[in-house]
């Protein structure tokens, strides 16, 4: 529970210096890479507070020129503060539309480039692909857990189909990321953690025009995804 505490009272002290020092800033110039730097600093040092360390394997299979989708496995709550700042240059996500309504944060989040998704309308959810086909156009990346929701025992739950149109859509490559270690140091349901390892495992690139359906690159990424899990958890 103290780390919890460590890694959320760390978070809380430094939100409000972030807003009063960097988004006068942001909304006079609309640069938001201060902010979005300051975030991602943030998010790391809250990791390590709590007393997680983060392994990573495969980052210098990327090329720093391109704009990629990067799609991941989620177990956790603990993912997105572990795999964000990992991401190389800047990343955009999909976020809860509620959010989006939350005063000076919502603000922020556009500035951003985040997408506003609402899980329960498909039709939302065809907006924010186009949403994000937008983003990607920009040359920021996309990364997006891409189960949809957080597994409870650690294995790969089916996979949602909007990412794959979003890749094929933009024509950019996809990075299938492995999170391994997360549902051990902090597992669903349980809000507090314990420390450990979490290993990242940013896999080969995989170019959408080398599969003629959508279903086959999915699969393709499904079976990649599996492969950098512990063998008790691949499917």
């Amino acid at each position: 529970m103290i780390r919890t505490i460590l890694m959320l009272g760390f978070w809380a002290v430094l939100l409000p210096i972030a807003a009063l020092t960097c988004f006068p800033w942001v909304l006079i110039t609309g640069d938001i890479r201060p902010l979005y730097r300051v975030g991602m600093w943030g998010a790391r040092t809250g990791v390590r507070l709590a007393g997680i360390r983060v392994r990573i394997v495969g980052l210098e299979q990327l090329d720093a020129r391109r704009t990629y989708v990067f799609m991941s496995n989620h177990v956790s709550n603990i993912d997105p503060p572990v795999l964000l700042p990992r991401i190389p240059g800047r990343t955009s996500v999909m976020a809860k539309q509620e959010l989006f309504n939350v005063p000076i944060l919502g603000k922020a989040m556009r500035m951003a480039s985040l997408v506003p998704v609402n899980r329960g309308d498909r039709d939302a959810g065809i907006s924010a692909v186009r949403n994000a086909t937008q983003v990607v156009k920009q040359g920021i990346h996309m990364t997006i857990f891409v189960e949809g929701h957080r597994s409870f025992d650690g294995k790969l739950l089916p996979f949602k189909k909007g990412p794959f149109y979003l890749a094929q859509e933009c024509h950019v490559p996809v990075v299938p990321v492995t999170i391994s270690g997360s549902h051990f140091v902090m597992p669903k349901g349980r809000f507090a953690m314990k420390g450990g390892t979490v290993t990242l495992i940013f896999h080969q690139p995989i170019e959408p025009e080398e599969f003629g359906t959508r279903e086959a690159l999915m699969e393709k990424v499904r079976a990649v995804i599996s492969s950098g899990l512990p063998p008790e958890y691949q499917s």
